[in-house]
């Protein structure tokens, strides 16, 4: 086998590997809700889905090596672990609502107002607590 066909081959299976771990963290964020879902399940889904689609990280990005460290190693980890709390056919069923959500249509309008009103509020909040030059 040629060295660029086994590189196109890693390509894709990277990027169906993270895919599925995306589809698994908004699977474990709909976990939260579902009352099948054990509590001590529920818990572990809501800290692991919070972490991987927050964007703070434990360790910043920045950092040569070690920040993409946590994103390749500790949220997969969290993820399977939360994945085995939360019974099977329930998973399956959330995996298949994550699937349905990322193939919904995106509105930049929408996506506009959100940063629209970020951009808003910090100003507000910048212009409230800017200390006064007079003094």
């Amino acid at each position: 086998m040629a060295r660029g066909q086994d590189d196109a081959g890693l390509g894709t299976r990277l990027r169906n590997w993270a895919r599925t771990v995306r589809t698994d963290a908004v699977a474990l964020s709909l976990a939260v809700g579902d009352r099948r879902v054990p509590w001590h399940a529920k818990l572990a889904a809501a800290v692991v889905a919070a972490y991987a689609l927050s964007p703070i990280d434990l360790i910043p990005d920045f950092i040569p090596v070690l920040g993409y460290l946590d994103d390749v190693i500790l949220v997969p980890l969290g993820i399977l672990l939360a994945v085995r709390l939360i019974p099977a056919p329930v998973m399956e069923e959330l995996r298949v609502e994550a699937r349905a959500r990322a193939e919904r249509p995106r509105s930049r309008a929408g996506a506009l107002a959100v940063v629209a009103l970020w951009v808003a509020a910090a100003a507000f909040l910048i212009w409230a607590f800017w200390p006064d030059r007079a003094s």
